[in-house]
């Protein structure tokens, strides 16, 4: 039996000869091995199956030390402020950052100064707290406090705990900086991109009190994983609202407060918000800020990203791709700070206007206001970028005083100064800037008369004095006529 060691022994059923065996271990040359001696003498609480070999104890910990043979030395006892034990007869045992086998091993070195060969168990029965610091694209860095008494937290459940990522991490290129007893920093990194595209979880690594995860910014935005990073268990809340601002070719630019989904009505009337449990995108946030003007640049939209270095990603999305070939990853989800911006255009073709007038981010109606000889002049509301001569009918077209020829269309420009143009009506022309114009947000129609009413309108005008002087000078011949 002297020959016998830890590492060689098999399981005993009987527990006389287990004894009987470690009495012949505690005499030999062999290491203490207080796992397997947790795991195989019956009698002695195992260590905690949720925490490896790996756990490396610290301040608040609480343990049992068993001594074989020496209850009086045994017991429960609780890792100290400075990272020690207290231990009866030896004083303090510094355990701080030490597995459970080392800690075992340090702990039967105070008392080999007393005891021959101490044969020495350690069992972890509340691990402490796990504190751990978090930096870089997530929605609330900072330090956060998790417990751990039944798993020890992994690296997205630390990140869900911050806020989640924000749209600008680089998941691929995580990094976890776990603190040495020996000093410095040991470095992991972690790929969680492979974990949302393959489930890997190996990647998902558990946490020790006092690591420091860091999320870096992404070098480029990938389009294609965005709505990844949005899905993903970890990512922050879809219902959180965030600060963005709408600039360029929009109805009502500014700073906006989105959280989910928008819808406007109105050109130039800001859409209203509704929390539908979606993520806030560029198309939301333009109608939020009233819709796209006629002139609006589609295809260039850029987005300017401010990240958690204090650096700015820029990124441009094209939604004529999203309207033409239905590409959702071109509808770029936003996070908080954002700002959109949408250039405009010098011309744009007439086909291609009444696509992008029909898209759910430019506005319901726009405000034309006609007035004249039509049948109900006023303003009315009509789609972007309707023709003229829709415009005409829809004021109930021409009446029977109008002068049917020509319009006058007066248009305030985006540069403050205003045009007047004649335009000519030809009801069978189709859109045409020089016949039959698109209109715009606040146009202005004059329906002029024809000479016909025109001759009409002097006559009656030059007809009237003469008519009240006569009916002036009848009026004492009528009285005379009363008597």
């Amino acid at each position: 039996m002297s020959s016998i060691c830890l590492h060689q022994w098999k399981p005993l059923r009987s527990r006389s000869l287990a004894l009987l065996v470690l009495m012949t271990v505690a005499s030999s040359a062999c290491p203490v091995r207080a796992e397997v001696l947790s795991a195989q003498l019956p009698g002695l609480a195992p260590a905690t199956p949720l925490f490896n070999a790996a756990y490396t104890l610290g301040a608040g910990d609480r343990i049992r030390i068993d001594i074989f043979q020496v209850p009086q030395y045994s017991g429960e006892n609780t890792v100290l402020v400075n990272g020690s034990l207290n231990l009866p007869a030896v004083g303090a045992v510094d355990v701080s950052g030490l597995t459970l086998e080392q800690a075992a091993a340090a702990i039967s070195a105070g008392y080999s100064r007393i005891l021959r060969r101490p044969a020495v168990n350690l069992s972890l029965i509340a691990p402490r707290p796990v504190q751990v610091g978090v930096a870089g694209e997530v929605a609330r860095p900072g330090s956060y406090t998790l417990d751990s008494q039944t798993n020890p937290p992994t690296l997205t459940q630390v990140l869900e705990a911050a806020g989640g990522i924000r749209q600008a991490a680089d998941l691929r290129r995580v990094e976890v900086r776990r603190p040495q007893r020996s000093g410095g920093d040991q470095i992991i990194a972690a790929d969680l991109m492979q974990l949302l595209q393959t489930g890997d979880l190996r990647n998902d690594m558990a946490l020790r009190d006092g690591d420091t995860i860091f999320v870096p910014t992404a070098t480029a935005i990938d389009l294609t994983e965005s709505t990844q990073l949005a899905d993903a268990s970890f990512a922050a809340q879809e219902d959180a609202p965030i600060n963005i601002a709408v600039v360029g070719a929009v109805f009502r630019p500014g700073p906006y407060s989105v959280t989910s989904s928008a819808r406007t009505a109105e050109a130039g009337v800001p859409g209203s918000a509704q929390s539908t449990g979606q993520l806030p995108t560029v198309t939301r946030a333009i109608q939020l800020a009233g819709g796209i003007t006629p002139l609006a640049n589609i295809r260039q939209i850029q987005i300017r990203r401010l990240t958690r270095s204090g650096t700015e990603q820029v990124f441009q999305v094209d939604l004529w791709q999203l309207l033409k070939a239905g590409d959702l990853a071109q509808d770029a989800i936003l996070q908080d700070r954002d700002t959109v911006i949408v250039p405009q255009v010098e011309n744009i073709d007439a086909a291609e206007a009444a696509e992008v007038a029909a898209a759910s981010f430019s506005p319901d109606t726009i405000r034309v206001n006609i007035v004249g000889e039509v049948i109900r002049p006023g303003v009315i509301e009509v789609p972007p970028n309707t023709p003229l001569n829709q415009g005409l009918l829809s004021a109930g077209g021409f009446n029977n005083r109008a002068s049917r020829s020509s319009v006058e269309l007066i248009r305030l420009n985006l540069n403050g100064s205003v045009s007047r143009s004649r335009v000519e009506i030809d009801f069978t022309q189709g859109v045409d800037e020089a016949t039959n114009p698109s209109l715009r947000n606040d146009d202005v129609i004059v329906v002029g008369r024809s000479d016909t009413a025109e001759i009409g309108d002097t006559l009656e005008t030059l007809t009237n004095p003469l008519s009240r002087f006569l009916t002036l000078i009848g009026i004492p011949f009528n009285l005379f006529d009363l008597f």
